[in-house]
């Protein structure tokens, strides 16, 4: 592995607020002037991406809309003001709550859904940036998810484009030359929440650049976030824990209904 340089992180300064139909190229390399070198990963909250493109969505119940992205309930519970959070997979794969929608920083009586594709969002942005500033650059989207057994929100890749999501070091071995089988770090969210240390949460600086990490730009055709996701057959956490219990309690019911039947229909 060649020798890295030190991490440095940054935002970019002077991006205005995000109409639909903006031009995500153009606003970035405006903010982005001459800082760009080859190698540079930009991190590029979903937020503006879904502005961009238009996601806005007329919702007066925002628990409307959570339903309309849902594709699985994983947990749900209800709060003692009486809401109910919602665990979901979402059309996207990925398993958060409330299916990604965002009612912070929207025109009233809207919501914010997340970027249809992700990772093509983020291909074209990298494309974009990398013919008109003639350099070899990365992009992530971030969005701000929780953590399973742990307290907090931090910032995870939903897309990529041009960038190495992970970092594949089975096959090596560590500095005791003892093989290493399943260490495969996902650099896709780590570079994602390097960034929101410098972005904030309400600062509007909606980019970040990452520069140090050049050795996981790559072709735009790489496999983007959605990789990171991890399938149905693998997950061993499927549901939350009153949803098993419901779940196999009305299997385990059904299957007993389907036997008193049958021993009815025999007769004795």
């Amino acid at each position: 592995m060649p020798p890295r340089t030190a991490l440095t992180v940054w935002p970019l300064e002077g991006i205005p607020e995000i109409e639909a139909g903006a031009d995500l190229v153009d606003v970035i390399a405006r903010a982005a002037d001459d800082e760009l070198a080859h190698g540079d990963i930009l991190v590029v909250t979903s937020k503006i991406v879904s502005k961009a493109e238009g996601r806005f969505v007329v919702a007066d119940d925002r628990e409307d809309a959570i339903t309309s992205e849902t594709v699985r309930v994983v947990a749900s519970r209800s709060t003692p003001n009486g809401a109910t959070t919602r665990i979901v997979q979402n059309r996207l794969g990925m398993v958060s709550a409330a299916a990604g929608v965002d009612a912070s920083n929207t025109p009233a009586g809207t919501v914010l859904l997340l970027p249809v594709d992700p990772d093509a969002s983020a291909r074209a942005i990298a494309a974009g940036l990398r013919e008109r500033l003639g350099v070899e650059v990365g992009v992530i989207v971030s969005d701000t998810l929780g953590r399973a057994w742990r307290e907090g929100q931090t910032d995870h890749a939903i897309g990529a484009g041009g960038v190495h999501v992970f970092e594949d070091l089975r096959g090596g071995t560590d500095a005791e030359g003892r093989p290493l089988v399943v260490t495969m770090p996902c650099v896709g969210d780590e570079l994602a929440a390097a960034a929101d240390l410098v972005k904030g949460k309400a600062s509007r600086r909606p980019v970040a650049v990452v520069r140090g990490r050049a050795d996981l730009v790559g072709a735009l055709d790489l496999p983007g976030a959605r990789s990171i996701v991890r399938p149905l057959e693998k997950d061993m956490f499927r549901l939350g824990a009153d949803e098993a219990y419901a779940e196999g309690f009305a299997a385990g019911l059904a299957r007993g209904r389907d036997a008193e039947e049958e021993a009815f229909s025999s007769g004795p």
